[in-house]
């Protein structure tokens, strides 16, 4: 017995959305294993418990797939699992050697990140926006990379000020880029950024490495080599990037851009705390004077500022939940897909 897995998702809870995207779930899991309907020994189908228009099974009875038995049971309802999705396990008695093919159609595509085409995901905004949190969560869910190319810059900003070089100085950073080894590896799921042998995780996270980072990512030599990173990583793999640019100059083909924002005190609130729980002391009047600072300076330097890509999807944290800004996300993804 061998077993083709499939599944694919609907975009409103209707008969006719049902019935359509069965059938075409099981017509391309027909046609790309080459089955024939004495191979199939039966069809079990899953489907979430937001769904209750139609039944699958009678969906995929009316459309001709009769000649096996059929059965559908309702998923438990899975915090943080995709929505409106219909999954299929197709029985078969194969008479002959065959690589088998598991479908995965529409915004299901994100259930098995292994066998889909590589789609990467571009999160912008300014600081303290709450992109990165959103971004960890978002690869987490559809077990995908996360990118995180901010600390790439920060290991750079680290770089400067151990070897006494003024972020500013255009030439003097770019004489240093020859020496700067930057690694970026995954252990258990986590990202670590390694800068000249050492794991600085922890270390970029201080504020003054941020301002630094900040500094030093508007000189073209340091965004360039680092672009060129971040394609290569991306093209070989489905990953969540977040950054100041990626939706506009890292990855402008990106088919899911999003840009995060939030309202200025909010943002320093949002880092005030998380400073505290890290153990570091900081004014929070300063805190938000640097980050409009900051909003300034990414904004407004020469080469590749901060942008809302045009089709990038503005969403305003300000007033919204984790959990609210990652269902609007995935659904816009959902929906797109």
């Amino acid at each position: 017995m061998t077993v083709i897995r499939g599944a694919t998702t609907v975009a409103a809870d209707k008969k006719e959305e049902i019935v359509n995207a069965v059938k075409e779930l099981l017509e391309e899991v027909f046609l790309v294993n080459e089955l024939q309907k004495d191979e199939v020994k039966g069809v079990v189908f899953s489907l979430t418990s937001d769904i209750h228009a139609y039944h699958p099974a009678k969906a995929a009875r009316e459309c001709g797939y009769d000649f096996a038995p059929l059965f559908a049971a309702v998923e438990p309802d899975i915090d943080g699992g995709l929505k409106f999705c219909i999954r299929l396990m197709l029985l078969t008695d194969l008479t002959k050697e065959k690589n088998v093919k598991h479908i995965y159609q529409k915004g299901a595509k994100t259930l098995r990140t292994d066998i889909s085409e590589v789609f990467n995901v571009a999160l912008d905004g300014p600081a303290g926006s709450g992109k990165s949190t959103i971004a960890k969560v978002l690869a987490k869910d559809y077990n995908i990379l996360y990118l995180d190319t901010g600390a790439m810059y920060r290991a750079c900003g680290l770089k400067a000020l151990r070897e006494g070089i003024d972020p500013k100085d255009g030439e003097a950073v770019e004489k240093m880029l020859p020496n700067l080894d930057v690694k970026v590896e995954y252990r258990e799921g986590k990202q670590h950024t390694i800068l000249d042998g050492e794991d600085v995780s922890l270390a970029i996270r201080v504020n003054e490495v941020s301002m630094a980072a900040s500094t030093i990512s508007a000189h073209p030599s340091v965004r360039i080599k680092m672009v060129e990173m971040q394609r290569e990583i991306a093209g070989n793999m489905s990953c969540v990037l977040d950054g100041r640019d990626i939706g506009s100059t890292v990855l402008p083909n990106a088919k899911f851009k999003f840009f995060i924002t939030a309202d200025s005190k909010v943002r320093a609130e949002r880092r005030y705390k998380e400073l505290l729980e890290r153990g570091q002391t900081v004014d929070f009047d300063t805190l938000h004077q640097e980050i409009v600072a900051r909003d300034k300076q990414d904004s407004e330097r020469e080469f590749s500022p901060l942008v809302c890509a045009k089709d990038a999807m503005v969403v305003d944290t300000t007033d919204m939940t984790v959990d609210e800004v990652i269902a609007t996300i995935k659904k816009a993804i959902q929906t797109k897909i």
